[in-house]
């Protein structure tokens, strides 16, 4: 039986993990955290959405970003201190404007086909993650903005994604809970809402029933190419503060990236250029706990277009809240003046809601500069990568882990002997 190891234990890494032993493979997941979903895949906008699948790599955007970089409280917020990586990624953004459309309908078509393959498997193994099939609802405060939305409607149902514009009044009997004055809507019915962190965790106690090897706690630092596979290094702290770290490595014959951020260097170490950028999103966690905000609080799940944020309701006692990209780097700290936006934009369109307990968040996005996944084999025999999913890795990671898993079925069949090996001995003092 052919062995992979999977690197990252993010919703990418452990639907990636769960499609290959569905066909048979062995599988290791190595991941630096103690449990699966513990980074950015852990408190998302919980949006499976379809129709946010439209690309960023436009004019318009560019243009809004140019006159938000002033403004602390932006929706998009760049961080002008010159970076290499940055620009490097900003020019490639701006080369990729040109496949707006076919990359926004490719996308729309991927995100429909990540649905079907979420829902069965939900069934299947019986995850509970607090799934909202409402729809999504899109808002539009001017003429302007909607009828921007109104044309990237046509290439929504260029991808067979049907959605419809609704009035002011049919918002408000869509969502009751909704204030606020409003030019108008686009409504999509089979979009659906989620909490990510326990649709991954729950899939990755299915992996491990099903023989997958989580090995955690694991900083991966040493990934090269054997010939005949792939030898994977990595630290382990141990539980004795004054014991001396560990060393471990596996040798399988191959590896599947999905370390979203990290992946950019694992994939240099083995002669890849995968260039994601981190782009920063931050979340509230708004509790529910009075019968008055649970009563006031939306059920259907929101797009604002003028802020960028976005909701979903994660059961009777909690609202999620989620918006803003900041491009600053490999930086996770938790800015006040993000998350006061997001605050003040529930007590405004949903004063009911008591904000008297918020968890704020942020996670770091792996954006690749065409806004489309990294879905491929690299130059080496045995390395393929799943990841650069950036704002819709949530939406597509089903689809794209089977994606992976068929091709690697078609280069490297399971049928093939293979075995792999562990070991570990401590770390020598630097």
């Amino acid at each position: 039986m052919r062995h992979f190891a999977v690197i990252g234990a993010g919703i990418t890494g452990i639907t990636t993990a769960y499609a290959l032993r569905q066909r048979g493979y062995a599988v290791t997941v190595i991941d630096r955290q103690r449990y699966a979903a513990m980074e950015t895949s852990f408190a998302n906008g919980g949006q499976l959405s379809a129709s946010n699948a439209e690309v960023w790599n436009s004019w318009a955007t560019v243009l809004k970003g140019i006159k938000w970089m002033l403004t602390p409280d932006a929706p998009l917020l760049m961080n002008p201190k010159p970076s290499w990586h940055k620009y490097s990624w900003m020019a490639e953004f701006l080369a990729n404007i040109p496949n707006y459309r076919a990359n926004t309908v490719e996308t729309t078509r991927l995100a429909i086909q990540a649905r079907k393959y979420m829902f069965e498997i939900a069934a299947r193994e019986g995850i509970d993650f607090n799934h909202e099939k409402r729809g999504i609802l899109h808002i539009y405060r001017d003429k302007a903005s909607y009828d921007g939305a109104a044309e990237v409607s046509k290439l929504y149902a260029a991808g067979g994604l049907p959605r419809r514009a609704v009035t002011p009044a049919e918002m408000r009997a869509l969502e009751p809970t909704l204030h606020g004055d409003y030019y108008g809507g686009f409504y999509t019915e089979s979009d659906s809402t989620g909490d990510i962190h326990k649709f991954t965790r729950g899939l990755a106690d299915a992996a491990v029933r099903q023989g997958v090897r989580f090995v955690s706690e694991a900083s991966v630092d040493m990934v090269e190419h054997i010939g005949t596979g792939v030898r994977i290094g990595w630290s382990v702290a141990p539980a004795d503060e004054n014991a001396e770290p560990t060393r471990e490595t596996l040798v399988a014959d191959g590896v599947v990236v999905c370390a979203g951020i990290g992946s950019r260097d694992i994939a240099a170490k083995l002669g890849d250029r995968v260039n994601i950028y981190p782009v920063k999103g931050y979340s509230i966690t708004v509790m529910l706990d009075d019968e008055a905000s649970q009563k006031a609080a939306p059920w259907v799940s929101l797009l604002d277009d003028k802020t960028k944020i976005v909701t979903s309701r994660l059961g009777a006692d909690r609202f999620r809240v989620a918006g803003t990209a900041e491009f600053n780097g490999e930086n996770r700290d938790i800015r006040a003046d993000r998350i006061r936006p997001l605050v003040d934009w529930t007590r405004k369109l949903f004063p009911g809601v008591s904000t008297a307990r918020v968890v704020p968040w942020a996670g770091l996005r792996p954006m690749m500069p065409s806004m489309m996944p990294k879905v491929d084999a690299g130059k080496l025999p045995g390395v393929f990568y799943n990841t650069g999913h950036g704002h819709l890795g949530w939406t597509l990671s089903c689809v794209t882990a089977e994606m992976i898993a068929e091709k690697i079925a078609a280069a490297m069949p399971v049928e093939t002997p293979a075995g792999a090996t562990v070991h570990a001995f401590p770390r020598k003092a630097a």
